[in-house]
């Protein structure tokens, strides 16, 4: 298998006929069998790649190149996530705006090179797959969740939680899924998994989501400010599902395909497993 191969059976499996901006093969090969795969792989995973005879590293996070400097691009795909939602197009991609531009701004300037430029001095196929992986766990997520919860109008945050922490999912996983805003015994109202789109938009996001019906965000992580600031806007609940574990269930939905396909395939780095 080639590295071509290897990223059409992940965006099939994301059920997308695009490489998003976030995903890019940066060392392409041939005869693949034996691939090393981790959410963040660097310079030392590739070292470590080479030594250990893998033909293929794969990573998640973007590291280089065009997935660094065009990652603000990404984050339109949450565009079509809020109009889902009932968020109005217009305020959507308003609302992301601001980010998008600080993202751009910290990226455009960044070392975008150093990481795919090492495994190119170690000819070493190099790939990640960020966004097509997310797709698959927040399709996942929602479906497990809206099939549990959608008919139970008085289900509580505490009830989500508790639901979402016995998934096997979350077994092997030190960090476990926690409330960051909210408690127990509030209500959850409608649910919304926001896992997929490059990062978190922000506080301005989360408040189009609430103003919009939603009483719940399930998310991978959420940064201090907006956590406070949903905290002051007093009317959604958030609940984090570990960042590493969550992103291992789209990512293991890959490797399970490439496995089938033959590919001996060995994970790290962040995938629980």
């Amino acid at each position: 298998m080639n590295t071509q191969e290897m990223l059409n059976i992940a965006l099939k499996e994301a059920q997308i006929d695009y490489t998003p901006y976030d995903t890019e093969i940066f060392v392409q090969g041939d005869n693949i069998k034996k691939v090393l795969i981790g959410v963040d792989m660097e310079t030392p995973e590739l070292l470590l790649a080479k030594d250990m005879g893998y033909d293929c590293v794969v990573g998640h996070h973007p590291k280089g190149d065009h997935t660094i400097v065009n990652f603000h691009k990404v984050m339109d795909a949450q565009i079509k996530r809020m109009i889902d939602f009932g968020i109005p197009i217009n305020k959507a991609q308003k609302m992301l705006r601001k980010k998008q531009s600080s993202i751009d701004l910290s990226s455009h300037g960044s070392n975008y090179d150093r990481v795919p430029s090492a495994a190119r001095l170690l000819k070493l196929p190099y790939m990640n797959i960020h966004i097509p992986a997310d797709f698959i766990t927040e399709k996942i997520f929602q479906e497990k969740l809206d099939n549990k919860f959608s008919n139970d109008t008085f289900a509580t945050v505490g009830n989500i939680l508790d639901e979402i922490s016995s998934w096997s999912y979350y077994d092997k996983s030190v960090a476990k899924p926690v409330i960051r805003v909210g408690g127990r015994e509030d209500y959850c109202g409608k649910i919304a998994v926001l896992m997929a789109g490059g990062t978190n938009g922000g506080a301005e996001i989360y408040k189009s989501y609430f103003e919009a019906g939603v009483g719940t965000i399930i998310a991978m992580h959420v940064p201090e400010d907006v956590k406070k600031a949903v905290v002051e806007q007093n009317i959604g609940n958030i609940i984090i599902a570990p960042h590493m574990a969550t992103d291992s269930i789209g990512l293991l939905e890959i490797v399970n395909k490439w496995r089938e396909k033959g590919l001996e395939v060995d994970c790290m780095s962040g995938i629980v497993e």
